[in-house]
């Protein structure tokens, strides 16, 4: 049996981020991805035209239905939405013995709000204490903190005020950035700069959700954060050096890409 991963997320219609994204990403990277849905979006390539969440009652139903008969080696959340929905996933991971990998997720690539803004302080106080890693990008890291990093010297004062909320590990992705795509990952002792070339390449809808996916999936396969972090790096990089376009904007990044270089 493969090591089974979960993602609680939001739908993605356009297939580039979201549940279908982390569904990719667990199969290439070869475990058992499994999903609840926690909200559904019409989306494309030029951004979210409409997002519903599901209630309440649907989320704990489809991952107690998932944890209590299959089990998990991992966790990973992403698109919340509500308040609510934070709360009652914050308490549903609080009793599930696994890593958790939280992907904060508040704009989409077009800038497209994702998380209500009374939904923040839930996030602050319940789901990031649960957090075996939690994965912000810098809008996000502004979101929650106040902090805008704006150079890689800030990224070290943005991952303190994150870790200030309880998240064992945080990984503050410095995508959006000049220069090298620098990511640091930190405990508050131990530093792990994460560094790739950046590829010339817009077509990058999705890699935080492949980014967390990916930690995800290295974590339920035993890998300490540390190693985890850095595989996942090594293939969300390639999936965005492979990116295609679709659609009239931004295309994804392309999951598939070990395969077809194999």
């Amino acid at each position: 049996m493969p090591p089974r991963v979960l993602t609680v997320a939001g739908s993605d219609s356009g297939g580039g981020a979201g549940i279908q994204a982390d569904l990719k990403t667990m199969l290439a990277l070869g475990v058992h991805g499994m999903s609840v849905i926690t909200a559904v979006t019409a989306q494309n390539s030029l951004g979210v035209q409409g997002a519903w969440e599901l209630p309440v009652e649907a989320v704990r139903a489809q991952y107690r239905s998932v944890v209590d008969d299959i089990g998990v080696q991992a966790v990973k959340t992403g698109m919340l939405a509500s308040a609510e929905l934070v709360e009652a996933v914050a308490e549903l991971i609080s009793g599930t013995d696994a890593p958790v990998v939280v992907d904060p997720v508040g704009v989409s690539k077009h800038g497209d709000p994702l998380l209500a803004a009374s939904a923040l302080d839930s996030v602050r106080t319940r789901l990031l204490p649960v957090a075996t890693v939690a994965t912000p990008n810098l809008d996000e890291v502004a979101q929650l903190t106040g902090i805008r990093a704006e150079s890689e010297g800030d990224l070290r004062r943005a991952a303190d005020a994150v870790l200030e909320f309880g998240p064992r590990w945080v990984l503050i992705k410095g995508g959006h950035l000049a220069g090298d795509a620098v990511d640091l990952l930190t405990d508050g002792s131990a530093e792990y700069w994460l560094r790739a070339p950046r590829h010339d390449n817009r077509h990058t809808h999705g890699t935080g959700c492949t980014l967390a996916s990916a930690l995800a999936a290295e974590l339920a396969k035993g890998l300490p954060v540390p190693e985890a972090a850095t595989a996942a790096k090594e293939y969300v990089t390639g999936a965005i050096e492979a990116g295609f376009a679709l659609g009239a904007g931004i295309g994804p990044v392309d999951h598939g890409w070990r395969f077809r270089n194999r």
